[in-house]
Protein backbone atom coordinates (compact mmCIF):
# COMPACT_ATOMS: atom_id res chain seq x y z
CA UNK A 1 0.00 0.00 0.00
CA UNK A 2 1.49 3.52 -0.72
CA UNK A 3 2.41 5.39 2.38
CA UNK A 4 3.26 9.13 1.19
CA UNK A 5 4.26 9.78 4.68
CA UNK A 6 6.86 7.54 3.78
CA UNK A 7 7.58 8.24 0.76
CA UNK A 8 7.92 12.13 1.49
CA UNK A 9 10.69 11.33 4.88
CA UNK A 10 12.75 9.00 2.25
CA UNK A 11 13.38 12.31 -0.01
CA UNK A 12 13.82 14.56 3.24
CA UNK A 13 16.51 11.91 3.86
CA UNK A 14 17.91 12.08 0.84
CA UNK A 15 17.76 15.92 0.85
CA UNK A 16 19.76 16.19 3.59
CA UNK A 17 22.61 13.87 2.67
CA UNK A 18 22.93 15.83 -1.05
CA UNK A 19 23.02 19.22 1.54
CA UNK A 20 25.70 17.87 3.68
CA UNK A 21 27.46 16.35 0.99
CA UNK A 22 27.56 20.01 -1.09
CA UNK A 23 28.11 22.06 2.62
CA UNK A 24 31.49 19.54 2.43
CA UNK A 25 32.37 20.35 -0.68
CA UNK A 26 32.09 23.72 -0.40
CA UNK A 27 34.25 23.97 2.84
CA UNK A 28 36.57 21.48 1.27
CA UNK A 29 36.88 24.33 -1.64
CA UNK A 30 36.82 27.13 1.09
CA UNK A 31 39.92 25.79 2.62
CA UNK A 32 41.54 24.55 -0.81
CA UNK A 33 40.89 28.26 -1.43
CA UNK A 34 42.04 29.46 2.38
CA UNK A 35 44.64 27.56 1.88
CA UNK A 36 46.31 28.44 -2.04
CA UNK A 37 45.65 31.94 -0.36
CA UNK A 38 47.80 31.42 2.34
CA UNK A 39 50.62 29.72 0.17
CA UNK A 40 50.56 32.52 -2.11
CA UNK A 41 51.13 35.30 0.87
CA UNK A 42 54.07 33.04 1.90
CA UNK A 43 55.28 32.93 -1.60
CA UNK A 44 54.49 36.75 -2.52
CA UNK A 45 56.49 37.33 1.12
CA UNK A 46 59.18 34.98 0.53
CA UNK A 47 59.77 37.11 -3.09
CA UNK A 48 59.26 40.28 -1.20
CA UNK A 49 62.18 39.41 0.88
CA UNK A 50 64.31 37.86 -1.96
CA UNK A 51 63.70 41.52 -3.35
CA UNK A 52 64.47 43.16 -0.08
CA UNK A 53 67.90 41.03 0.30
CA UNK A 54 68.70 41.97 -3.21
CA UNK A 55 68.69 45.28 -2.86
CA UNK A 56 70.50 45.33 0.66
CA UNK A 57 73.26 42.89 -1.08
CA UNK A 58 73.68 46.07 -3.93
CA UNK A 59 73.92 48.61 -1.34
CA UNK A 60 76.78 46.40 -0.04
CA UNK A 61 78.26 46.28 -3.22
CA UNK A 62 78.14 50.02 -3.63
CA UNK A 63 79.33 50.97 -0.08
CA UNK A 64 82.05 48.65 -0.83
CA UNK A 65 83.25 50.40 -3.75
CA UNK A 66 82.89 53.48 -1.42
CA UNK A 67 85.38 52.33 0.83
CA UNK A 68 87.91 50.83 -1.33
CA UNK A 69 88.03 54.24 -3.41
CA UNK A 70 88.83 55.72 -0.65
CA UNK A 71 91.86 54.01 0.23
CA UNK A 72 95.29 55.39 0.60
CA UNK A 73 96.39 52.77 -2.04
CA UNK A 74 94.94 49.42 -3.46
CA UNK A 75 94.46 46.61 -0.57
CA UNK A 76 97.17 44.24 -0.50
CA UNK A 77 95.26 41.61 1.31
CA UNK A 78 91.94 40.01 1.45
CA UNK A 79 89.16 42.45 3.56
CA UNK A 80 86.01 42.47 5.33
CA UNK A 81 85.94 46.45 5.78
CA UNK A 82 83.51 46.91 8.81
CA UNK A 83 84.31 43.70 10.95
CA UNK A 84 80.58 42.04 10.37
CA UNK A 85 76.74 42.14 8.92
CA UNK A 86 76.09 45.68 8.68
CA UNK A 87 72.21 46.94 9.46
CA UNK A 88 69.62 48.72 6.52
CA UNK A 89 67.27 51.25 7.31
CA UNK A 90 66.15 52.60 10.47
CA UNK A 91 64.67 50.13 12.01
CA UNK A 92 66.72 47.54 10.19
CA UNK A 93 65.11 45.19 7.58
CA UNK A 94 67.41 43.34 7.04
CA UNK A 95 71.97 43.52 6.75
CA UNK A 96 74.63 42.56 4.67
CA UNK A 97 77.63 41.52 5.26
CA UNK A 98 80.36 42.42 2.35
CA UNK A 99 84.23 40.39 2.14
CA UNK A 100 86.80 41.76 -0.56
CA UNK A 101 89.01 39.23 -1.52
CA UNK A 102 92.56 39.79 -3.50
CA UNK A 103 92.80 37.97 -6.59
CA UNK A 104 96.03 39.68 -7.25
CA UNK A 105 98.04 41.39 -10.66
CA UNK A 106 96.95 39.33 -13.78
CA UNK A 107 99.93 38.33 -15.82
CA UNK A 108 102.33 39.93 -13.05
CA UNK A 109 101.67 43.54 -14.04
CA UNK A 110 101.89 45.09 -10.47
CA UNK A 111 100.22 48.25 -11.32
CA UNK A 112 97.36 45.92 -12.09
CA UNK A 113 94.83 44.83 -8.73
CA UNK A 114 92.04 42.35 -8.87
CA UNK A 115 89.44 41.80 -6.45
CA UNK A 116 86.55 40.06 -6.02
CA UNK A 117 84.02 41.73 -4.05
CA UNK A 118 81.02 39.65 -2.33
CA UNK A 119 77.75 40.99 -0.63
CA UNK A 120 75.21 38.73 1.20
CA UNK A 121 72.22 40.77 2.05
CA UNK A 122 70.13 39.22 4.51
CA UNK A 123 66.07 39.56 5.12
CA UNK A 124 64.17 37.48 7.81
CA UNK A 125 66.18 34.56 7.12
CA UNK A 126 66.29 35.12 3.48
CA UNK A 127 69.74 35.63 1.38
CA UNK A 128 71.13 36.58 -1.22
CA UNK A 129 74.51 36.87 -2.54
CA UNK A 130 75.95 39.42 -5.58
CA UNK A 131 79.48 39.27 -6.55
CA UNK A 132 81.41 42.43 -8.30
CA UNK A 133 84.62 41.53 -10.18
CA UNK A 134 87.13 44.89 -9.82
CA UNK A 135 89.62 46.07 -11.25
CA UNK A 136 92.14 49.20 -10.60
CA UNK A 137 91.84 51.51 -13.80
CA UNK A 138 94.82 52.64 -16.02
CA UNK A 139 94.88 55.11 -18.43
CA UNK A 140 96.27 52.56 -21.20
CA UNK A 141 92.68 51.20 -21.29
CA UNK A 142 91.42 53.75 -23.16
CA UNK A 143 92.55 54.22 -27.04
CA UNK A 144 91.48 58.59 -26.57
CA UNK A 145 91.95 60.06 -23.22
CA UNK A 146 92.10 64.39 -23.33
CA UNK A 147 91.46 66.63 -20.08
CA UNK A 148 90.55 69.29 -22.93
CA UNK A 149 89.55 68.77 -26.70
CA UNK A 150 91.27 72.45 -27.53
CA UNK A 151 94.91 73.15 -28.17
CA UNK A 152 95.53 76.76 -26.93
CA UNK A 153 91.97 77.71 -26.82
CA UNK A 154 91.28 76.60 -30.00
CA UNK A 155 88.89 73.80 -30.90
CA UNK A 156 90.18 70.85 -32.11
CA UNK A 157 88.04 68.47 -34.37
CA UNK A 158 87.09 64.79 -35.15
CA UNK A 159 86.06 64.68 -38.71
CA UNK A 160 85.14 62.69 -41.63
CA UNK A 161 88.14 60.51 -41.89
CA UNK A 162 88.55 59.81 -37.96
CA UNK A 163 87.93 56.03 -36.61
CA UNK A 164 88.29 55.46 -32.87
CA UNK A 165 87.43 51.70 -32.12
CA UNK A 166 87.98 51.61 -28.29
CA UNK A 167 86.69 53.46 -25.05
CA UNK A 168 87.09 57.19 -25.40
CA UNK A 169 86.92 60.14 -22.28
CA UNK A 170 87.68 64.25 -22.12
CA UNK A 171 87.33 66.05 -19.15
CA UNK A 172 85.63 68.62 -21.75
CA UNK A 173 83.53 68.25 -24.83
CA UNK A 174 83.59 66.69 -28.21
CA UNK A 175 84.11 68.40 -31.34
CA UNK A 176 82.56 66.82 -34.52
CA UNK A 177 82.75 67.56 -38.19
CA UNK A 178 81.01 65.23 -40.46
CA UNK A 179 81.05 61.74 -39.63
CA UNK A 180 83.77 60.12 -38.02
CA UNK A 181 83.44 56.81 -36.10
CA UNK A 182 83.27 55.87 -33.04
CA UNK A 183 82.97 52.19 -32.40
CA UNK A 184 84.11 51.82 -28.72
CA UNK A 185 82.11 53.63 -25.78
CA UNK A 186 82.28 57.53 -25.76
CA UNK A 187 82.03 59.24 -22.27
CA UNK A 188 82.42 63.40 -21.89
CA UNK A 189 82.05 65.34 -18.64
CA UNK A 190 80.26 68.28 -20.55
CA UNK A 191 76.39 67.78 -20.73
CA UNK A 192 77.10 68.83 -24.53
CA UNK A 193 79.12 67.55 -27.80
CA UNK A 194 79.69 70.75 -30.43
CA UNK A 195 79.26 70.19 -33.75
CA UNK A 196 80.90 72.17 -36.85
CA UNK A 197 77.93 73.19 -39.12
CA UNK A 198 75.01 73.69 -37.12
CA UNK A 199 76.91 76.32 -34.55
CA UNK A 200 75.28 75.50 -31.36
CA UNK A 201 75.87 73.06 -28.78
CA UNK A 202 73.36 70.17 -28.41
CA UNK A 203 73.34 68.95 -25.35
CA UNK A 204 72.74 65.80 -26.17
CA UNK A 205 73.81 62.87 -28.38
CA UNK A 206 70.71 62.99 -30.36
CA UNK A 207 71.45 64.17 -34.10
CA UNK A 208 68.24 65.44 -35.26
CA UNK A 209 69.44 68.56 -34.65
CA UNK A 210 72.31 68.99 -36.80
CA UNK A 211 72.19 67.28 -40.31
CA UNK A 212 75.19 68.35 -41.37
CA UNK A 213 77.17 66.26 -38.55
CA UNK A 214 76.11 62.78 -38.20
CA UNK A 215 78.85 60.50 -36.40
CA UNK A 216 78.87 57.23 -36.15
CA UNK A 217 78.28 56.30 -32.40
CA UNK A 218 78.21 52.58 -32.61
CA UNK A 219 78.24 52.22 -29.08
CA UNK A 220 77.04 54.24 -25.57
CA UNK A 221 77.57 57.74 -25.12
CA UNK A 222 77.69 59.24 -22.15
CA UNK A 223 77.27 62.60 -20.98
CA UNK A 224 77.87 64.60 -18.06
CA UNK A 225 80.57 61.64 -16.77
CA UNK A 226 82.42 61.88 -13.83
CA UNK A 227 85.92 63.62 -14.26
CA UNK A 228 89.58 62.00 -14.08
CA UNK A 229 92.21 64.22 -13.28
CA UNK A 230 95.77 63.19 -15.14
CA UNK A 231 98.92 63.38 -13.49
CA UNK A 232 101.45 66.17 -13.82
CA UNK A 233 104.64 63.09 -14.02
CA UNK A 234 105.13 59.61 -14.55
CA UNK A 235 106.39 59.12 -10.69
CA UNK A 236 106.32 55.52 -10.78
CA UNK A 237 107.91 55.39 -13.97
CA UNK A 238 111.09 57.58 -12.54
CA UNK A 239 111.32 55.31 -9.51
CA UNK A 240 111.47 52.27 -11.77
CA UNK A 241 114.14 54.03 -13.90
CA UNK A 242 116.64 54.14 -11.13
CA UNK A 243 115.76 50.91 -9.19
CA UNK A 244 117.47 47.55 -10.25
CA UNK A 245 117.07 46.37 -13.66
CA UNK A 246 115.77 50.08 -15.01
CA UNK A 247 117.69 52.83 -16.66
CA UNK A 248 117.39 56.62 -16.40
CA UNK A 249 119.46 58.68 -19.02
CA UNK A 250 120.59 62.04 -18.92
CA UNK A 251 120.06 64.73 -21.57
CA UNK A 252 118.64 64.45 -24.99
CA UNK A 253 118.49 60.77 -26.25
CA UNK A 254 117.89 58.59 -28.79
CA UNK A 255 116.57 54.73 -28.85
CA UNK A 256 116.08 52.53 -31.71
CA UNK A 257 114.51 49.23 -31.01
CA UNK A 258 115.80 46.64 -32.57
CA UNK A 259 113.44 43.64 -33.22
CA UNK A 260 115.71 40.89 -31.35
CA UNK A 261 114.94 42.81 -28.13
CA UNK A 262 118.28 45.01 -28.05
CA UNK A 263 117.82 48.67 -28.52
CA UNK A 264 120.76 50.84 -29.47
CA UNK A 265 120.90 53.87 -27.16
CA UNK A 266 123.20 57.45 -28.44
CA UNK A 267 123.33 59.75 -24.95
CA UNK A 268 126.20 61.67 -25.09
CA UNK A 269 126.30 61.81 -21.00
CA UNK A 270 126.96 57.95 -20.92
CA UNK A 271 129.31 58.67 -24.22
CA UNK A 272 127.26 56.31 -25.87
CA UNK A 273 126.87 56.39 -29.85
CA UNK A 274 124.19 53.89 -31.21
CA UNK A 275 125.49 52.08 -28.16
CA UNK A 276 123.64 48.27 -28.67
CA UNK A 277 122.44 46.54 -25.83
CA UNK A 278 119.35 44.69 -24.20
CA UNK A 279 115.77 46.47 -22.88
CA UNK A 280 115.52 47.23 -19.42
CA UNK A 281 115.19 44.04 -17.54
CA UNK A 282 112.22 45.88 -15.23
CA UNK A 283 111.06 47.43 -18.45
CA UNK A 284 111.36 50.97 -17.50
CA UNK A 285 113.27 53.48 -18.82
CA UNK A 286 113.13 57.62 -18.37
CA UNK A 287 115.10 60.29 -19.67
CA UNK A 288 115.74 63.14 -17.41
CA UNK A 289 116.83 67.02 -18.14
CA UNK A 290 116.09 65.91 -22.44
CA UNK A 291 114.36 64.65 -24.98
CA UNK A 292 113.65 61.22 -26.02
CA UNK A 293 114.11 60.56 -29.70
CA UNK A 294 112.43 56.64 -30.36
CA UNK A 295 111.75 54.88 -33.43
CA UNK A 296 112.51 51.31 -34.19
CA UNK A 297 110.64 47.67 -33.99
CA UNK A 298 109.92 46.37 -29.90
CA UNK A 299 110.03 43.07 -29.01
CA UNK A 300 109.29 42.73 -25.09
CA UNK A 301 107.89 45.08 -22.59
CA UNK A 302 108.64 48.64 -22.24
CA UNK A 303 107.62 51.84 -20.90
CA UNK A 304 110.39 54.82 -22.28
CA UNK A 305 109.09 58.00 -20.93
CA UNK A 306 111.01 61.70 -20.71
CA UNK A 307 110.59 64.66 -18.45
CA UNK A 308 110.43 66.67 -21.64
CA UNK A 309 109.34 65.63 -25.03
CA UNK A 310 109.16 62.49 -26.68
CA UNK A 311 110.06 62.86 -30.34
CA UNK A 312 108.89 60.28 -32.82
CA UNK A 313 111.03 60.46 -36.38
CA UNK A 314 109.76 57.21 -38.13
CA UNK A 315 107.40 54.43 -37.33
CA UNK A 316 107.42 52.47 -33.97
CA UNK A 317 106.18 48.61 -34.37
CA UNK A 318 105.69 45.66 -32.47
CA UNK A 319 108.05 42.65 -33.80
CA UNK A 320 105.15 39.96 -33.00
CA UNK A 321 102.03 42.06 -34.39
CA UNK A 322 99.21 40.94 -31.83
CA UNK A 323 96.50 41.49 -34.82
CA UNK A 324 98.43 39.16 -35.83
CA UNK A 325 99.42 36.29 -33.44
CA UNK A 326 97.04 37.20 -30.27
CA UNK A 327 99.97 35.72 -28.14
CA UNK A 328 102.31 38.40 -28.26
CA UNK A 329 102.99 40.27 -25.35
CA UNK A 330 105.05 43.24 -27.27
CA UNK A 331 103.97 46.21 -25.07
CA UNK A 332 104.91 49.64 -24.87
CA UNK A 333 104.42 52.87 -23.14
CA UNK A 334 105.30 56.36 -24.32
CA UNK A 335 105.11 58.46 -21.42
CA UNK A 336 105.97 62.37 -22.10
CA UNK A 337 106.00 64.80 -19.27
CA UNK A 338 105.54 67.54 -21.72
CA UNK A 339 104.99 66.93 -25.19
CA UNK A 340 104.98 63.47 -27.67
CA UNK A 341 106.23 65.21 -31.18
CA UNK A 342 105.49 63.81 -34.50
CA UNK A 343 108.59 65.15 -36.70
CA UNK A 344 107.81 66.98 -40.13
CA UNK A 345 109.85 64.53 -41.97
CA UNK A 346 108.30 61.20 -40.71
CA UNK A 347 107.01 58.87 -43.72
CA UNK A 348 103.59 59.60 -45.37
CA UNK A 349 101.58 57.13 -43.64
CA UNK A 350 103.02 56.37 -40.33
CA UNK A 351 102.15 54.02 -37.72
CA UNK A 352 102.88 53.68 -33.67
CA UNK A 353 101.97 51.02 -31.79
CA UNK A 354 101.82 51.49 -28.24
CA UNK A 355 99.94 53.45 -25.33
CA UNK A 356 101.10 57.35 -25.75
CA UNK A 357 100.68 59.32 -22.91
CA UNK A 358 101.37 63.65 -23.10
CA UNK A 359 100.91 64.66 -19.64
CA UNK A 360 102.14 68.65 -20.72
CA UNK A 361 100.69 69.18 -23.27
CA UNK A 362 99.87 67.05 -26.20
CA UNK A 363 100.59 64.89 -28.74
CA UNK A 364 100.79 66.32 -32.44
CA UNK A 365 102.76 66.56 -35.64
CA UNK A 366 105.37 69.48 -35.64
CA UNK A 367 104.27 71.91 -37.93
CA UNK A 368 100.63 70.52 -38.60
CA UNK A 369 99.39 73.49 -40.13
CA UNK A 370 101.82 73.04 -43.23
CA UNK A 371 101.15 71.17 -46.47
CA UNK A 372 100.58 68.78 -48.39
CA UNK A 373 98.55 66.41 -46.49
CA UNK A 374 99.59 63.35 -45.60
CA UNK A 375 98.89 59.83 -45.68
CA UNK A 376 97.01 58.13 -42.86
CA UNK A 377 98.48 58.01 -39.09
CA UNK A 378 97.69 54.88 -37.53
CA UNK A 379 97.99 53.73 -33.73
CA UNK A 380 97.36 50.82 -32.59
CA UNK A 381 97.23 51.40 -28.78
CA UNK A 382 95.69 54.57 -27.48
CA UNK A 383 96.76 58.13 -27.06
CA UNK A 384 96.39 60.23 -23.48
CA UNK A 385 97.00 63.77 -23.35
CA UNK A 386 96.15 67.24 -21.61
CA UNK A 387 95.30 69.48 -24.27
CA UNK A 388 94.33 67.40 -27.48
CA UNK A 389 97.33 68.41 -30.06
CA UNK A 390 96.13 68.53 -34.06
CA UNK A 391 98.16 66.08 -36.62
CA UNK A 392 96.39 68.24 -39.56
CA UNK A 393 94.14 70.47 -41.24
CA UNK A 394 90.81 70.08 -42.94
CA UNK A 395 88.65 72.86 -45.17
CA UNK A 396 85.54 71.70 -46.02
CA UNK A 397 85.83 67.78 -47.19
CA UNK A 398 89.25 68.23 -48.28
CA UNK A 399 92.32 67.62 -46.12
CA UNK A 400 94.84 70.12 -46.27
CA UNK A 401 97.66 69.12 -44.36
CA UNK A 402 98.81 66.52 -41.74
CA UNK A 403 97.44 62.62 -41.23
CA UNK A 404 94.16 61.36 -41.26
CA UNK A 405 93.63 59.19 -38.42
CA UNK A 406 93.19 55.61 -37.81
CA UNK A 407 93.20 54.84 -34.00
CA UNK A 408 93.07 51.46 -33.40
CA UNK A 409 92.46 49.80 -30.03
CA UNK A 410 94.95 47.36 -28.02
CA UNK A 411 92.49 45.42 -26.14
CA UNK A 412 95.25 43.73 -24.36
CA UNK A 413 95.62 46.99 -22.32
CA UNK A 414 92.89 46.80 -19.49
CA UNK A 415 94.96 43.61 -18.73
CA UNK A 416 98.40 44.08 -19.17
CA UNK A 417 99.20 47.54 -19.68
CA UNK A 418 102.99 48.57 -20.22
CA UNK A 419 104.69 49.15 -16.91
CA UNK A 420 104.76 51.40 -15.43
CA UNK A 421 101.42 53.39 -16.59
CA UNK A 422 99.56 55.72 -14.01
CA UNK A 423 96.47 54.35 -13.05
CA UNK A 424 93.86 56.47 -12.52
CA UNK A 425 93.26 56.07 -8.63
CA UNK A 426 89.60 54.70 -9.55
CA UNK A 427 88.05 50.99 -9.98
CA UNK A 428 86.39 49.73 -13.12
CA UNK A 429 84.28 46.43 -12.84
CA UNK A 430 84.77 43.91 -15.25
CA UNK A 431 81.71 41.67 -14.65
CA UNK A 432 79.05 41.30 -12.12
CA UNK A 433 77.43 38.07 -10.80
CA UNK A 434 73.80 37.04 -8.98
Amino acid sequence: MFNPVKKLKNKKGFALVTTYMAITVLLAFAGFVVEVSNSQNRTANVFKRQAQAIGIAEAGLDRALIWIRAQPIPPGSSVNPWGGPQNMGTPAIGSYSVTITDLGSPGGVPSVKRYRVTSTGTVSGVTQVLTNYLQTDNYARYIWFTDSESYGGTNVWFWDQDRLNGPTHTNGHFNIKGNPVFAGEVRSVDSYIRYYNNGSNINSANLSNSPYDLPDFQSSVTLGAESTNMPTQALSLRSASTSAGGLRLSGNSTVVLNANGTMNVTNSARGWNNHNMALPTNGALFVNNGSLTISGTLNGRLTAGSSRDIIIPSNVLYANDPRIDPTSTDTLGLISEEDVMITSGAPHNLEIDGSIMALNTSFMLNNWWVGPAKGTLTVFGGIIQDERGPVGTFSGTTKVSGYSKNYEYDTRLLNSPPPFVPTTGDYITLSWEN
